[in-house]
């Protein structure tokens, strides 16, 4: 069985180590566990990672986040991954540092990727991961807190927080939405 598994995160090295690429830092830690490279290919950066009998494609989109859908759908197409194989892993500021909430379908929630994604794909039936990166900012700052980089404090604690996704994320190839739901959403 063969899953997409859509980080969302810009690319460029100004954005790589801000909330906002919460995505990014999963695949890479996920490529990085299981010595996997990165190959630059149509709209994004691909990695395939097995486990437990399951073919995950990793994908790091190339066409920032707020267009997101375009890599996803065509990735999708290409591969011919249904779309309850989809996961996409984004960020949200609804959400405290460090917690996740894992679903099978939804709204976007304000957030422009999945919007983005929705819109492409035409469907909001597919499953998503949200990163919880807090909320810590004022009125109006909520671009500029995405798109900064983590606090010192944040850093400490990203060793645990990205087990925490990368459990999510192998949970829902292996288990399926229903269970991983269970297991992701109760921690």
């Amino acid at each position: 069985m063969k899953y997409l598994i859509a980080c969302l995160g810009n690319i460029g090295a100004e954005y790589e180590n801000t909330r906002h690429n919460i995505g990014f830092k999963l695949a890479d830690a996920l490529a990085n566990e299981a010595e996997l490279r990165f190959t630059s290919e149509r709209y994004g950066s691909l990695a395939e990672l097995k486990h437990k009998g399951r073919t995950l494609l990793l994908l790091k989109p190339s066409t920032y986040v707020n267009l997101s859908g375009k890599a996803v759908n065509y990735w999708l197409q290409a591969e011919k991954i249904p779309a309850e194989n989809l996961l996409v892993v984004l960020d949200d500021i609804a959400l405290p540092y460090g917690s996740i909430r894992l679903r099978s379908k939804g709204s976007d929630g304000g957030h422009n990727g999945l919007k983005n994604i929705t819109l492409t794909l035409g469907l909001e039936s597919y499953a998503r991961l949200r990163c919880g990166v807090g909320s810590n900012f004022g009125k109006g700052q909520q671009v500029d807190y995405v798109l900064g980089e983590w606090s010192d404090e944040e850093e400490k604690m990203m060793p645990d927080f990205l087990k925490k996704i990368a459990d999510a994320v192998k949970a829902f190839s292996t288990l399926g939405i229903e269970r991983a739901m269970n297991i992701a959403n109760t921690k």
